[in-house]
């Protein structure tokens, strides 16, 4: 790579002033021979804030089997305490508003928790996607490095060749006396 900018506009088809910064570094990165991939989980939990971490923590539980199977429980266990221990003294008697209530807040606090794991999920799929990308790329300049390098070795070998035959070709014309 040292002819740095013919490089740049035969395999990029753009000057290397028109190059984006993510091109810009894995070209940096090829040419200095380091690894651009990363541990994507390490990378983006490393930059996870304490209430991003909560949420997916909160959605990972709530969306779990053992929480429905553990909500179904509990409301089985209201509705059956509530109906038929508690006949006279129920705390919630049936229609359940006090459940509705306890419910309705669950949902309304649970909603918005799972929608922020999701968009960072969303968010962790585009920081994936460009680690690809990245990676990707840099696999390609090294692919196209080496088939340059073979190109060149191809040519000088063809062309120590050349000379060889242009060598015993005088030989046979002196031989032959031509």
């Amino acid at each position: 790579m040292s002819n740095l900018p013919n490089f740049v506009h035969q395999h990029f088809d753009k000057t290397a002033e028109e190059l984006g910064e993510i091109e810009k570094r894995i070209l940096k990165k090829a040419h200095e021979r380091k690894i651009v991939s990363t541990d994507i989980n390490a990378a983006f939990s490393a930059r996870a804030s304490t209430g991003e971490r909560l949420a997916d923590s909160i959605a990972r539980v709530g969306g779990s089997w053992s929480f429905i199977l553990a909500f179904l429980a509990f409301l089985v266990v209201w509705c059956v305490v509530n109906t038929i221990v508690l006949m006279t003294r129920a705390f919630d008697p049936y229609p359940f508003i006090f459940l509705n209530l306890v419910l309705s807040m669950l949902a309304a606090i649970q909603a918005p928790i799972i929608m922020m794991s999701q968009n960072r999920q969303a968010e962790r799929d585009r920081f994936e996607a460009a680690k690809d990308y990245e990676v990707n790329l840099k696999a390609e300049l090294e692919v196209l490095s080496l088939h340059q390098k073979i190109d060149l070795q191809v040519l000088t070998e063809l062309s120590a060749v050349r000379g060889e035959i242009e060598k015993l070709n005088r030989l046979v014309v002196q031989k032959n006396g031509i």
